[in-house]
């Protein structure tokens, strides 16, 4: 028996994946998911809109000492917990025995909450950039909200199909995604310093240092205010380094590659899109201009500030191709998700849900995810700022699923957690405390509104308290109505048959696990 069969035995479930993933092509999936460069296009309305170029250097690094804290953290638990409801599944372990059912069931609702939105998001950044290019090229064009969700629409679909290809085929596929991710981003970067037009224009070739690292206050917060809460760009675009946790049952060697993968692409991705943003913050022209511009997207608006039009073609389409590929790796993640949760019945229609193809891909979660995505994407028609809720939810939601677990590690669990051969070693506890900390502090400034007082009015205010909290509510109501009488956290599907008599597995699980009759084997018959 192969060693990721006897872990996964262990922890109480079947194989059912085929482990075709490896360390690079899972970093190639979870690289695709962070899709910097779309991500960072997509999210200046947070951090230059918040405030200015403070949110695209100073702001950007402070938030990465959080950000790279809970990702070795949550890198750590996945060495130990590697399985595709990874998250909810270690919270059930990691927390006590009566409060368990209670914690995994949200932290499987917020996860899940990250997923669905994570698709619709992406696609939705990628279609205003294809309309604002339009809008570019034909100052008289302005995009209606039912040529966005159609565009939008088209996007997701073909995202879906494409996530229904075979396992083998979606690694070659997310490979080839992360490539271009990264050359894109290269080129652009080359393309800002390179083709910057700013002195043909009467400015210097680049901003002065006090103007480059400078705050420009948009919101109606203090200055210190405002920069904490364009840290939502930050963690928005970082958090797609949690997919290679999702990927855990189909990949080989999963301790020790998931974790690497998690911590490659939240260190790679937080270097690299430090040095995209330095560029952008030493050559854009006017901060309030690109904010403000008709053309509905920062980004778009910026390069028209510093290149010439072919250049800004250039610049935008691949930042939209990047942005397909990002989308498409977000699906993928989002039905590793639902299938992991369907397998314990956590959903209505589970049994539905966890089928997998006869290629072994949970096909049926794929369309679940985008039926439901296409459902929040009717928020493009209530305005701009219901559907930015999307962006802040996905940062909220990933947030608390991430780090309850970690948190349960360094307090309940202190002394019983068994880290798997991937571990943070003696600045695994004060690593845990700087990750829960950062995001205790920062969950009510996402929820923080631009304007405050009588400016604060439905169309400028932060709805992420609708769209993350109602949800969250009605699963929360669903558990004490219904599930808590039936849901008792993860759940074998192991056949009673299913025992574990081979010598290899047992010393697999004996080293890493401890006995065989500990805890973390589900089946008395194990």
């Amino acid at each position: 028996m192969k060693i990721d069969e006897a872990i996964i035995l262990a922890l109480g479930y079947k194989q059912e994946f085929k482990r075709e993933f490896s360390l690079m092509t899972t970093f190639a999936v979870s690289f695709s998911v962070l899709g910097l460069l779309p991500s960072i296009a997509s999210t200046m309305w947070y951090s230059l809109g918040y405030a200015g170029n403070a949110g695209l250097t100073w702001g950007w690094l402070v938030a990465m000492i959080g950000i790279q804290c809970v990702a070795n953290s949550l890198a750590e638990v996945s060495s130990a917990f590697p399985t595709s409801g990874g998250l909810y599944y270690a919270t059930a372990q990691l927390a006590p025995p009566k409060w368990a059912p209670f914690l995994s069931w949200c932290v499987g609702w917020s996860n899940w909450l990250v997923q669905i939105t994570g698709a619709p998001s992406v696609d939705y950044g990628g279609a205003c950039m294809i309309l604002a290019l339009k809008s570019f090229s034909d100052p008289s064009f302005s995009a209606t909200n039912g040529q966005t969700y159609l565009l939008t629409m088209a996007l997701t679909t073909s995202n879906a199909f494409l996530s229904s290809m075979p396992t083998a085929w979606l690694a070659k596929f997310n490979t080839v995604g992360s490539i271009f991710n990264s050359v894109f981003l290269i080129i652009i970067f080359l393309m800002i310093l390179g083709g910057d037009n700013r002195v043909s224009q009467g400015y210097s070739k680049f901003n002065d240092n006090s103007y480059a690292w400078g705050i420009t206050n948009s919101t109606e917060w203090p200055d210190g205010v405002s920069v904490i809460m364009s840290f939502l760009a930050v963690i928005w675009t970082m958090s797609g380094y949690d997919s290679p946790f999702h990927l855990a049952e189909e990949c080989s060697n999963a301790q020790l590659a998931t974790p690497r993968a998690i911590v490659m692409t939240s260190s790679i991705g937080g270097i690299m899109g430090f040095v995209l943003q330095l560029a952008i913050a030493y050559t854009i022209v006017d901060v309030d201009a690109a904010v403000n511009d008709e053309l509905g997207q920062p980004f778009v608006s910026y390069l028209a500030q510093c290149l010439s039009t072919k250049m800004v073609y250039a610049a935008t389409s691949f930042t939209i191709i990047s942005s397909y590929f990002m989308g498409q790796a977000c699906q993928i993640a989002a039905s590793r998700v639902t299938y992991a949760y369907s397998r314990d019945g956590c959903f209505p229609f589970s049994k539905y849900l966890k089928r997998t193809s006869s290629w072994d891909i949970p096909l049926n979660a794929v369309w679940a995810n985008w039926f439901i995505g296409q459902l929040l994407l009717l928020l493009i028609f209530a305005g701009g700022t219901a559907i930015d809720a999307i962006f802040s939810v996905g940062a909220i939601a990933s947030f608390i699923s991430f780090t309850t677990p970690v948190l349960l590690k360094i307090t309940y669990s202190r002394k019983t957690f068994r880290p798997g051969p991937w571990n943070l070693g003696v600045f695994s506890i004060p690593c845990g405390i700087i990750a829960c900390s950062f995001v205790i502090m920062m969950i009510p400034f996402l929820l923080f509104p631009e304007y405050r007082g009588a400016d604060n009015v439905p169309d400028s205010m932060n709805w992420t308290v609708v769209v993350y909290f109602g949800p969250m509510l009605m699963a929360i109501a669903w558990f004490g109505i219904s599930a808590r009488k039936w849901f008792t956290g993860p759940k074998t599907n192991l056949s009673n048959d299913m025992v574990i008599d081979n010598d290899e597995s047992l010393e697999v699980i004996e080293i890493n696990y401890g006995p065989v009759s500990s805890t973390l084997v589900k089946d008395p018959e194990i």
